[in-house]
């Protein structure tokens, strides 16, 4: 089950989270050959997505995913609330493709007042 958190974010400016990853044992989560998706919508059954940039941190063996929107995505925000998750897509030793959602939650965006 993914884990659920509340952000903030603020219009207009440059964001950028870093997720730090385990297993179930507490162990720290290997991201190498992991691809990550992030998106945040207005609602769940929205079809308008806002797409972030999600990176695996070197080492990937150090489990640290960076997740950002520059200043002019952000800008571009309605303030308000939306929601988003954040998934991690891989393939196991059977070659089968496995999704895993690690985040997820509801997201505030403030307005900004100097555009």
């Amino acid at each position: 089950m993914a884990r659920y958190e509340e952000i903030e974010i603020d219009q207009g400016s440059d964001i950028s989270i870093e997720l730090h990853t385990n297993n179930i044992d507490g162990s720290v989560k290997n991201l190498t050959n992991v691809a990550i998706a992030c998106k945040m919508k207005k609602t769940h059954r929205s079809s308008i997505s806002t797409d972030w940039t999600c990176v695996v941190k070197e080492p990937a063996t150090a489990g640290i995913i960076t997740m950002s929107l520059s200043n002019a995505q952000s800008d571009a925000l309605k303030a308000g609330r939306y929601v988003y998750d954040v998934e991690l897509s891989y393939f196991d030793s059977d070659n089968t493709q496995i999704v895993e959602r690690i985040l997820e939650g509801r997201m505030s965006v403030n307005p900004s007042v100097t555009k």
